[in-house]
């Protein structure tokens, strides 16, 4: 349970939670629906949560999603599903190490800047982005006791660092706090009508796209030793866990900053811990996001390979990335998702992923929900150690929000839902021809035995 909950935590809180405050402060200047905003997040992610731990309850695989999609509704739905979620995770991974880079150059200054090699310029910060993504890739080739080592004390650094920081904004914000309530010039105009309703669709977008990983336990299902029981623990357990860290750090911004200076802010912790701490704030925000960092890379990388791992077993990729080492780490897979990563990260090319296949997550998320409804049907029998409350209105509430969500995603964000929907089109192709080389691998097993 305690490794699902690192996992999730790890992978769940990270940059997000630095940039998106400002720009929901930007649409919604309001504290009460600024607030609103990130308690609705959290309201779609527990309305989920009772399905999503029956489902990985019930088919305790590692890989994720892919599984439930899988099983209930075909292998080209389990493919769109696990492929965008494998290419999306690892474009993540690209983000998260410039990030970690970035942070750690303004912390220590041989750590940025550029140097020259035949005449070929190259940023120190690359450089230490490759390193950071290489070592990970060293430290779970090494087993499964050392990426799951790894994730549990950086996870813990990163929710003690955040609690710490909560405390200390508090109990030592007072005057910053009434400052902020003396300002002036904090109130801004709140849209009204239509304007508000777009507003708040494209703030609950940023809010729910942040608050998104905290199923993360269902990567390692068969991984779990008792997942009927830790599987639904781990997952409410790290929805309670993000969205309590999250409300406490907007609250804190809400306290010590008014409302004109978190609009649009994209360091607002920064911005927090200036207040409080002085000329220290900064190293002392970017050191914990540092932190935080590097554990979202070490989840994103064992997610990466338990997905690519778990479709290569079930036929949809090569099965050579089904073979796990001594250590219990799928090396194949893990090796696969490290290069893929490291494509993106020295192409440049991650943000247009992420900003694509971010598309599929909140349809990962529909088909899913979709899928419980079709095993409690046609399954009526599967052994289901954790069955979802209030089913089927809250698996119905889920499925609701996470159609309506995609609806308004695909009118709001004109730019990147086209690509995710080509995408979309272009995985069939791709999906024959992966089944085509897999029933050649197998037909060519068969006539050598």
């Amino acid at each position: 349970m305690w490794f699902g909950m690192a996992a999730a935590i790890g992978n769940t809180i990270a940059a997000g939670i630095v940039r998106t405050p400002g720009d929901v402060a930007r649409l919604l200047p309001n504290a009460w629906m600024f607030l609103g905003v990130w308690v609705l997040g959290g309201l779609y992610a527990f309305s989920g949560a009772s399905s999503m731990a029956e489902l990985g309850a019930a088919i305790p695989r590692s890989g994720g999603q892919y599984n439930f999609s899988r099983r209930a509704l075909g292998d080209y739905a389990g493919f769109i599903v696990g492929w965008s979620d494998w290419l999306s995770t690892c474009g993540t991974a690209a983000a998260v190490a410039i990030v970690i880079a970035e942070y750690s150059g303004a912390l220590f200054s041989v750590l940025s800047g550029n140097f020259t090699i035949l005449r070929f310029t190259i940023r120190i910060e690359l450089i230490v982005a490759v390193l950071v993504i290489l070592g990970f890739f060293v430290l779970q080739w090494r087993g499964i006791r050392w990426g799951s080592g790894a994730q549990l004390s950086t996870a813990a650094l990163k929710t003690g660092a955040f609690v710490i920081l909560v405390i200390a904004c508090f109990l030592l914000g007072g005057p910053a706090h009434r400052a902020a309530a003396q300002s002036t010039a904090s109130a801004l105009a709140l849209p009204s009508g239509w304007p508000l309703i777009v507003a708040i669709m494209l703030g609950l977008q940023g809010a729910i796209y942040t608050v998104d990983g905290w199923d993360g336990v269902i990567y390692f299902g068969e991984e779990v030793c008792n997942p009927g029981r830790d599987i639904p623990r781990a997952i409410f357990g790290s929805v309670f866990s993000i969205m309590g860290i999250y409300l406490s750090l907007n609250l804190v911004a809400l306290y010590i900053l008014p409302m004109n200076e978190i609009s649009g802010n994209n360091f607002v912790l920064g911005t927090v811990a200036d207040r409080i701490f002085g000329e220290l704030g900064d190293p002392i925000i970017r050191s914990i996001m540092v932190i935080s960092m590097l554990s979202c890379l070490n989840a994103n990388q064992l997610f990466c390979s338990r997905t690519l791992y778990t479709m290569s077993c079930d036929g949809l990729f090569f099965p050579r990335a089904a073979r796990v080492n001594p250590g219990g780490t799928p090396v194949m897979a893990l090796f696969l998702s490290t290069v893929v990563g490291l494509l993106f990260l020295l192409t440049g090319t991650f943000e247009r992923v992420i900003a694509m296949l971010s598309f599929f997550f909140v349809a990962n998320y529909a088909l899913s929900y979709a899928s419980l409804f079709v095993l409690r049907n046609r399954e009526p029998e599967m052994a289901r150690p954790y069955r979802a409350w209030g089913y089927p209105w809250s698996t119905g509430l889920a499925l609701g929000a996470s159609v309506l969500f995609l609806a308004g995603s695909i009118l709001t964000d004109q730019k990147n839902a086209p690509w995710a929907l080509a995408i979309l089109a272009l995985s069939y192709p791709v999906f024959r021809i992966f089944k085509w080389v897999t029933q050649r691998a197998d037909a060519s097993a068969a006539a050598s035995s």
